[in-house]
């Protein structure tokens, strides 16, 4: 693997039903055999879940319709904005380089959606088009005039901040923090915001590839580090008693601003591709349409996968065939393609 360096010790490798029916001996009693087998199903499942919903973004089970619309959200990473709110409950997040060695985050909701988001932080290129391959509300706060007519031409529906600051209906200031890091978002006016705009507030989410093992050819990962700059790091540290990754930034532990809850995930998406920047302000260009090198890691694995952008969706594969996620979280870190962005302790 390029761009990796393994350290072995005490099992850290990194950087990386059969159903059963016995014929019955005539029709009556095949019915009833169907019918007992069926009660042992329903029985069987989790109360309150359904057989045919299935949350796309997590491929977990769902009490309910799933038609819903997808919303990202622009959610800030400067130090001063930690911790965060909402981003435990995020389905997918994607960690991407905003200007200089900073990253920033676009937080996609749909299984699960928190009251308060944020903060909310202002708008880049790459993170609409990414919001694009879900058809995705996407939810910023302020931009330079020339990104705003960009976003405006895009064609994707959007809320920005700057027009509701404050306005205690979609976006609230915190006063425990200073602009640009305490603007936060209120998903309940959401729905009123969709309607007003003439947005559409259902969308068939076409869900992505899910199976419950992961890939036989992974090597042992306990630790992955990716590395964006000196001073913008991030750890993943595997429980194997809950098959997930603890995430950490810059060596501190990600958790809830409210709560102190750690943010966990169960897929780790690593993403190398080319960045260029392209004015004095430090802005970049990030290439999300030619694919090549990444690395997926779950349940304590790592494997070099191929990149493609495949209908707007950055997704992995292996000799030419989709590598499925296992159900649950997923964080997606892109990182430039010439620096040494995974390393182990």
């Amino acid at each position: 693997m390029k761009n990796i360096v393994w350290f072995m010790a005490a099992a850290v490798f990194m950087l990386l039903l059969t159903a059963c029916a016995n014929p019955a001996e005539d029709e009556n009693k095949q019915e009833n055999q169907d019918k007992k087998e069926n009660s042992v199903e329903e029985t069987e499942q989790p109360k309150g879940t359904s057989n045919e919903n299935i949350y796309p973004l997590t491929g977990e089970p769902a009490n309910d319709s799933v038609d819903h619309r997808v919303l990202s959200v622009m959610v800030n990473n400067h130090t001063n904005a930690r911790p965060q709110t909402g981003l435990s409950r995020a389905d997918i997040v994607y960690e991407v380089l905003a200007e200089g060695q900073i990253t920033r985050l676009l937080a996609l909701f749909h299984s699960d959606v928190p009251d308060v988001i944020g903060p909310v932080r202002s708008a880049r290129p790459y993170y609409f088009k990414l919001a694009s391959g879900y058809d995705a509300l996407y939810v910023y706060h302020g931009a330079a005039t020339f990104i705003n007519e960009m976003v405006h031409a895009s064609g994707i529906d959007f809320a920005n901040g700057s027009l509701y600051d404050n306005d205690g209906k979609l976006f609230k200031r915190s006063t425990d923090r200073r602009a640009p890091h305490n603007s936060y978002l209120l998903t309940s006016g959401v729905a009123d915001l969709l309607a007003k705009k003439g947005y559409e507030s259902t969308k068939e989410v076409e869900p992505l590839p899910f199976a419950d093992k992961p890939s036989s050819e992974g090597q042992s990962a306990q630790q992955v580090q990716v590395v964006y700059d000196e001073q913008e790091t991030v750890t993943y540290t595997y429980d194997s008693a809950s098959k997930q990754y603890k995430r950490s930034s810059d060596g501190e532990p990600t958790v809830e601003k409210e709560t102190g809850e750690r943010i966990t995930v169960d897929n780790i998406f690593i993403v190398k591709t080319e960045h260029q920047v392209v004015d004095n302000a430090g802005r970049r260009e990030i290439d999300l349409s030619s694919g090549g090198e990444g690395y997926l890691v779950q349940r304590g694995q790592i494997i070099e996968v191929e990149w493609k952008n495949h209908n707007g969706r950055i997704l992995p594969f292996k000799d030419g065939e989709p590598v499925s996620f296992v159900p649950g979280q997923t964080w997606v870190n892109i990182v430039p393609d010439r620096s040494g962005i995974v390393t182990a302790e």
